[in-house]
């Protein structure tokens, strides 16, 4: 028996027991997601002993790789070949593992144009409630008869069953890449920018507009990414429209990479200084066409990513309902994403997460039960 058997082994055996004596189990990665979702309960079942890369198929733009396995040491890897995540998963810190990215489901700047996590998962292996070993999916693209358990398991928060081994698509990096920097345009200017801009054929990758509280400058920054030509028609078409806005239009130079980053990972000003003890992070999920939040009432602090589909802001705990009054209106939900300074977990009293309607709630809870009957996987994490 190989070392890596043993320790599915283990958990498996561990998974029974808790399921014998109804004891709830944290599946944890390397923790960097601890503070998203509800209040963490229940022992932890720490999946970073099942790691490595099992098969890398560069030519067939496919790998497979164990939960554990440090999600940094998968993106090393690929880019050696000249490959990545084209989803761009945040890390929030060293330790995250590919496990945690699939269960979190988090993208980053490039969701809105390439699609996001389930989007690339091919195939997945699973131990569920019972300790059983499952697998679904395959890897290719084309796979699967009836209901699509692989792409279930992206942002299930590890609540139906502990991840043991994924199948992802991989691509190429692309071959022109261009930044740029729109000085002076309004939040309803940008979203309206985007929006025309979105309608033709254009290597639209990245987006995001804010105020630049040090500046006082509102600022709109696009990234393009696809064939070299493409991106260049593009810089010189855009940049034209820009400064028929009144814009002042900027290229930006290899600084750029490093500011995609830390917008993905969340280092930036806007989301490290937040302008109260009692404010938290939000996350609204809108339609691309939703208006300046600051017209509906809800838009200080706000940061605005995927083209108008993901808007951050700054608000208090005490405001959630308002909040997802105004994001339901339009179609969309809320998240409160990181809690505030001053009231931390209690914070979360009001809910993380924006209510499932009846129906939504029973799909979900007929799922819990067919994967995790016991019910002890992350118990409340959703």
């Amino acid at each position: 028996m190989t070392a890596m058997q043993a320790t599915l082994d283990d958990f498996a055996q561990r998974i029974r027991a808790a399921a014998h004596s109804k004891t709830p189990l944290r599946i944890r990665g390397g923790g960097s997601k601890d503070f998203y979702g509800q209040t963490l309960q229940g022992e932890v079942l720490d999946t970073r002993a099942y790691q490595g890369v099992i098969s890398y198929e560069p030519s067939e733009l496919v790998m497979t790789v164990r939960a554990g396995t440090s999600l940094r040491e998968v993106e090393h890897l690929l880019a050696e070949k000249g490959q990545c995540l084209a989803f761009e998963p945040p890390h929030f810190g060293d330790t995250a593992t590919v496990g945690g990215m699939v269960a979190a489901g988090l993208a980053g700047a490039s969701r809105a144009s390439v699609g996001t996590v389930r989007d690339f998962v091919l195939g997945i292996r699973v131990l569920n409630g019972k300790g059983e070993d499952l697998t679904y999916g395959g890897q290719v693209m084309k796979n699967v008869a009836g209901y699509d358990v692989s792409r279930l398991m992206a942002g299930s928060m590890g609540q139906l069953a502990l991840i043991t081994e994924v199948s992802l698509k991989v691509l190429p990096v692309a071959a022109g890449e261009a930044t740029l920097a729109f000085e002076g345009l309004r939040q309803q200017q940008a979203l309206d920018a985007l929006n025309r801009w979105g309608g033709q054929p254009l290597p639209l990758n990245a987006s995001a507009w804010l105020h630049d509280a040090t500046s006082g400058k509102n600022m709109l920054y696009v990234r393009l990414r696809g064939a070299a030509a493409a991106v260049e028609a593009a810089v010189v078409k855009m940049s034209a429209e820009g400064q028929a806005l009144a814009a002042k239009v900027t290229r930006m130079g290899s600084e750029a990479q490093a500011d995609w980053q830390a917008s993905t990972e969340q280092s930036l000003p806007f989301f490290t200084q937040a302008p109260s003890a009692d404010a938290c992070l939000w996350r609204l999920s809108v339609p691309q066409t939703t208006p300046d939040l600051a017209s509906l009432g809800v838009g200080e602090h706000c940061y605005v990513e995927w083209h108008g589909a993901q808007r951050w802001l700054w608000a208090s705990a005490a405001r959630a309902e308002a909040l997802r009054q105004v994001a339901q209106q339009v179609g969309g939900h809320a998240t409160l994403f990181r809690t505030s300074a001053q009231h931390g977990e209690a914070d979360k009293a009001v809910g993380v997460f924006s209510p499932l309607e009846a129906v939504q709630q029973r799909i979900q809870a007929e799922l819990n039960h067919q994967f995790d009957p016991a019910g002890v996987f992350n118990p409340g994490r959703v």
